[in-house]
C-alpha cells in the first residue's frame, strides 16, 4: 500500500516528434516479476462504467501505448487506452462531480498471486489523464461475473490509496498486502484515460487444481514456476520460456545478444514446488537463424547444493520442438538451462508431478495467503 515514485502535476502538451520524447518513467523495483494482468495468463478487463472514447480491454494490451496524433473518429479524438467521458456535476449550480465521482474498470488477473507493485502508466494522456488512481483487490473462487464482484457484500482490500498521478508517464506504486487475490478494481478520480496496467507478482496456484492433473508443467507461469536468474536479456526476457502456449514470433522467445567470449548463456528456473521430473520439451519456434545450437538441463532439490545433469548437452534444431522422456524421474525443486554458445530457445517444459513434500508446503502456503 506504499507509493513510490510517482509522477505528479501536469504533461507538456505534445510538440511533435518522438511521442515517448518526454515521457517519465523510473526503475520501480517490482518490474522484474511476472505481469499477473498479462493477456497471456487469461487476464481480461470485464467490466468499466464507461469507455466512451477508448476500450477497456486496452488496458492489458502487451505493447507500449501508440499515439497518433491524427487519429480522430466520430466521438473525438482516439486513444489507445482507455478513456471516459467528462463527469459533470448534477446542475448549473454544482457544474462539477463530487469528491466521490469516479470511473472504474474490473480486471481479472490472469493467474492468482500475490502483488508486488502496480504500474498505472497514462502515455500519451497529458491533458486528460485521471486527477488521482486507487487500486482495489479481492480473491474469488470459480470465474465470478461483474455482478458477483460489484456485490454489496464483497469485501475488497486496498492495495493503492487515492493518489495523485501525473499524464504521459508510468506511475509506479509498491504493494505490501500478502495476500492472494483473483481481481482488481482500479479507479479513476473522477474521470480521464489510463494507456496501460501492469500488475507484478508472484503466482499463488490453486493446489487443488495441481494435485487434479496430476502430471502437468512444473514451470509454467501460470502453475508458478518462475525464472530465478539468466546471463542475458538483451532482446528478450528469459520468462517468455515458460508463458503459455507456443511461441507465435521471434520476440516471443528467449533471445540472447552475439557472444564474442568463450562462455555460455544460461537461465534458472525454481519450480512450482519441489517435483519428480519425467519428460522435457526445448522448444526453438520462430528461432531460424539464432536459435540456441546446444541445451543442457541440470537440476537441484530444495535447499540448493550441487547440480546434478538432467539432460545432456543436446544439439537442437531451428524452430522444432524437441521431446525427451528421462530415463527415471528427477527430484528437483531448482532446475538450470545452459545454451551454447549463445542465442535462444522460445518454450521450456517439465512435466511431472509434485512430491509429498512439495505438496504439504503448496498447501500451507496457499492457506497462509487466505486462499
Amino acid at each position: 500500500m506504499t507509493a513510490t515514485t510517482h509522477f505528479t502535476g501536469d504533461a507538456n502538451p505534445y510538440g511533435g516528434g518522438d511521442p515517448y520524447a518526454d515521457y517519465r518513467t523510473a526503475d520501480f523495483p517490482f518490474t522484474h516479476l511476472v505481469d499477473l494482468a498479462d493477456r497471456r495468463l487469461g487476464a481480461g478487463v470485464i467490466a468499466a462504467n464507461d469507455e466512451f472514447f477508448a476500450e477497456r480491454e486496452n488496458l492489458l494490451k502487451p505493447e507500449p501505448a501508440h499515439f497518433d496524433p491524427e487519429h480522430f473518429g466520430h466521438k473525438g479524438k482516439i486513444m489507445d487506452g482507455w478513456e471516459t467521458r467528462r463527469r459533470r456535476g448534477v446542475s448549473a449550480a454544482q457544474p462539477h462531480p463530487t469528491a466521490d465521482d469516479h470511473d472504474w474498470a474490473l480486471v481479472r488477473l490472469g493467474a492468482p498471486g500475490v502483488v508486488r507493485g502496480i504500474v498505472v502508466d497514462t502515455a500519451h494522456f497529458r491533458g486528460n489523464y485521471p486527477q488521482a488512481v486507487s487500486v482495489e483487490a479481492v480473491s474469488l473462487p470459480g470465474s465470478p461475473s461483474p455482478e458477483d464482484l460489484c456485490a454489496p457484500d464483497v469485501k475488497w482490500t486496498t492495495l493503492v490509496p487515492r493518489t495523485a498521478v501525473g499524464g504521459h508517464a508510468a506511475n509506479g506504486f509498491a504493494v505490501d498486502a500478502v495476500r492472494r487475490f483473483t481481481h482488481l478494481r482500479v479507479n479513476q478520480h473522477p474521470d480521464g484515460g489510463i494507456a496501460r496496467l501492469r500488475v507484478y507478482g508472484e503466482v499463488a496456484p490453486d493446489p487443488a487444481w495441481l494435485t487434479a492433473l496430476g502430471t502437468f508443467d512444473l514451470l509454467a507461469l501460470e502453475n508458478g514456476g518462475r525464472v530465478e536468474d539468466a546471463s542475458d536479456r538483451f532482446y528478450s526476457p528469459a520468462t517468455n520460456t515458460i508463458q503459455p502456449g507456443r511461441s507465435h514470433k521471434m520476440d516471443d522467445g528467449w533471445e540472447t545478444r552475439r557472444r564474442r567470449d568463450r562462455g555460455n548463456d544460461w537461465i534458472h528456473y525454481h519450480l512450482v514446488e519441489e517435483a519428480e521430473i519425467r519428460a522435457v520439451e526445448i522448444d526453438t519456434a520462430y528461432l531460424k537463424g539464432n536459435s540456441a545450437g546446444w541445451a543442457r538441463l541440470s537440476a537441484r532439490d530444495t535447499g540448493g547444493g550441487d547440480w546434478t545433469e538432467v539432460l545432456p548437452r543436446t544439439r537442437l534444431q531451428p524452430d522444432t520442438n524437441h521431446r525427451f522422456v528421462l530415463p527415471e524421474a528427477v527430484r528437483a525443486a531448482e532446475v538450470r538451462m545452459d545454451i551454447y554458445p549463445d542465442g535462444g530457445i522460445s518454450r521450456l517444459r517439465l512435466f511431472g508431478s509434485l512430491t509429498a513434500q512439495g505438496a504439504a508446503r503448496l498447501a500451507a502456503r496457499h492457506a497462509e495467503l487466505g486462499g
